[in-house]
């Protein structure tokens, strides 16, 4: 296997799992699954893996066709990714994708689910218990998981057991066991993470103390138990290099994404609750030992409202992704219930391309809005009904195809905050929804016809995460 570093190029055929580069990415097949993990707020069940059919050919087009529950309760998984990706597509010796790598944030368990056997029908084939990884690495409250091309699969944790806060990233083997830490160093929180070894480097970011945030949001709690800070790693050395300090304009940021091109050096970061995008740059561009430099690129006003428990409403970005093509930033706006399309040719000036609303607390009939609406929306939106539907909570984590036409979107966050800011959410279940994406022109437009409803599962309501295509996808995928 290739080791932690930089790439060789791109060889003639096929070799390894995925796609040769991003371009490849974006011609291929249609995606006709979604595996969508579905967390049990309440614990009363455990969580599961929902299968749903996206082949618009097929009569069971838009319903959950398998549910896989877990053997425990309380898992609350989270963001998930693959054993294996395009990162490992020059080695001939690299493991297939075959294992849908599911972390859980409540547990500190790690489930690997095959859906290569039997792609409709996915079933655990193994689990990395929390007390072998706490006796190993001491870490817990795991988030993010990318596959490696040295073939190790990477999750970062938050926190230890006790729910103290702890950035580091738990290195397992392709069987799940525990094989160590990527790096000695820890970091003040931890949450998501994106390596581009073209440029010999990591980001990471993070979130807060799990003691915290496990409990619900608390204001006055930000300034000491929240993140505001980027860390950049050196791919190679696996240590850390800077720590980016974003100030009150990088409350809380969440996710990362670099351009998909793995020369490219740029990257962007949503800040959840200062509610603004991120643009990380190399400063000269070119060295790989410059630093790394981050500035605002896309600022979100709070709207001021009344009626609500602060005079100001953050947008609360909780998700962003990047299109294949690096064309389109998508913007996930939970609270005020909007997902923005930036055109990012310019990563340094993004200019807005599309919206959409699909919920959120911002809607005719709701708060009273008095100002720090966007532009494009300056009034209270109507929130639309989906097959008789009418959209609870607000948008969530988002995924695209391949070919960058059809906008997936989730409306769960995290258990404790589905409580507090959405209840009926919480209670009655979320949904997935889909908008259509005009990648000419820019554009988005939600598709009426298509929703799956998990407040009206057999056993009950769930909240359902996040959305993966068994050939993978531009948020789990990274090219050497």
């Amino acid at each position: 296997m290739a080791e932690n570093g930089a790439g060789n190029g791109h060889a003639c055929c096929h070799k390894g799992p995925g796609y040769a580069t991003p371009k490849d990415a974006i011609h291929g097949p249609r995606e006709k699954l979604l595996y969508v993990p579905c967390v049990i707020g309440d614990h009363s069940r455990p969580d599961y893996l929902a299968t749903i059919d996206a082949d618009p050919e097929s009569p069971q087009y838009g319903q959950v066709i398998h549910r896989l529950p877990m053997p425990h309760k309380g898992d609350e998984l989270h963001h998930s990714g693959w054993n294996s990706c395009s990162s490992c597509f020059l080695d001939p010796g690299a493991p297939k994708r075959k294992l849908l790598v599911l972390p859980a944030l409540g547990t500190g368990r790690v489930y690997g689910i095959d859906t290569l056997s039997d792609p409709r029908a996915p079933k655990i084939a193994a689990v990395a218990e929390p007390e072998e990884i706490q006796a190993k690495t001491g870490l817990s409250y795991l988030h993010s998981s990318h596959c490696a091309p040295d073939g190790s699969i990477m999750v970062s944790a938050m926190g230890d057991k006790d729910g103290v806060g702890k950035g580091a990233f738990l290195l397992l083997n392709q069987d799940l066991t525990v094989k160590g830490t990527w790096a000695p160093e820890e970091t003040k929180y931890g949450y998501d993470f994106w390596y581009q070894p073209r440029l010999n480097v990591m980001v990471s970011t993070e979130w807060g103390a799990p003691k915290s945030f496990s409990k619900g949001f608390n204001p006055a709690e930000v300034a000491d138990h929240y993140g505001r800070t980027l860390y950049v790693w050196d791919w190679q050395q696996r240590t850390l290099k800077q720590k980016i300090d974003l100030g009150d304009k990088g409350l809380l940021p969440l996710e990362v994404r670099f351009l998909h091109e793995p020369t490219a050096p740029h990257a962007f970061v949503g800040a959840a609750l200062s509610s603004n995008i991120i643009h990380i740059s190399r400063k000269d561009g070119i060295s790989l030992d410059a630093p790394w430099v981050a500035n605002v690129a896309i600022e979100q006003p709070w709207v001021k409202v009344e009626g609500w428990v602060l005079p100001e409403l953050p947008p609360c970005i909780t998700d962003i992704l990047i299109s294949l093509d690096d064309r389109f930033l998508y913007v996930s706006n939970w609270l005020r219930g909007d997902i923005a399309q930036y055109d990012i040719t310019d990563p340094a000036n993004p200019k807005l391309a599309g919206r959409v609303w699909v919920g959120g607390l911002v809607r005719k009939g709701g708060l009273k809005i008095l100002g720090g609406m966007p532009e494009d929306q300056p009034d209270a939106p109507s929130i639309p009904t989906v097959k008789g539907v009418e959209l609870r909570g607000g948008p969530q984590m988002i995924q695209l195809s391949l070919d960058g036409k059809r906008l997936y979107v989730t409306n769960s966050l995290y258990s404790p905050w589905d409580k507090q800011f959405y209840p009926n959410l919480f209670e009655e279940g979320s949904h997935l929804i889909k908008v259509d994406v005009d990648t000419v022109n820019g554009g988005l437009t939600l598709d009426t016809d298509f929703i799956v409803d998990f407040g009206k599962e057999p056993d009950g309501p769930a909240l359902a995460h996040e959305v993966r295509y068994p050939g993978g996808d531009c948020s789990s995928d990274i090219w050497i």
